[in-house]
């Protein structure tokens, strides 16, 4: 349990990263290149794979549990159903900017498909983690 936690969290970095790199890309490269289809590629795999680690930790998580008044439980209520839907709201404009920037004909189409749905999925992604300044989780950096 506690590898698959560790897992999940420390991916946490690496997809972070490639998010924001991805997005610095759109916003600063002139011409769209295998380069930048394979970061915006290797992004949403990353964040997938942390889809599968995330539902394995959902069902098997001493973190999620729905008791009677679970909703009313701050950590229940944020990984039981808060933490879930944000990411899952990310992956999904991950998933369309990466699938509109494939189908994309111009450079600047497929910069811009990048440029708004990694953009909104990187707030989604902030918004949603377990920051370990939210004490009340009881999440840790890593």
């Amino acid at each position: 349990m506690q590898a698959l936690i560790s897992a999940h969290s420390g991916l946490r970095w690496i997809a972070l990263f490639l998010l924001v790199f991805a997005i610095i890309n759109a916003f600063t490269a002139k011409n769209y290149e295998k380069k930048h289809r394979l970061v915006n590629l290797f992004t949403m795999i990353t964040f997938h794979t942390q889809l599968l680690l995330g539902l394995a930790l959902y069902f098997t998580s001493t973190k999620v549990k729905f008791v009677d008044g679970w909703m009313k439980e701050t950590m229940y209520r944020f990984f039981g159903m808060e933490h879930l839907l944000g990411m899952l709201l990310a992956i999904v404009a991950i998933t369309i900017g990466h699938s509109k920037s494939k189908n994309g004909t111009t450079d600047a189409e497929k910069f811009k498909a990048i440029k708004i749905w990694y953009v909104l999925a990187l707030i989604l992604v902030l918004a949603f983690i377990p920051w370990p300044f939210r004490s009340e989780l009881g999440a840790g950096w890593f």
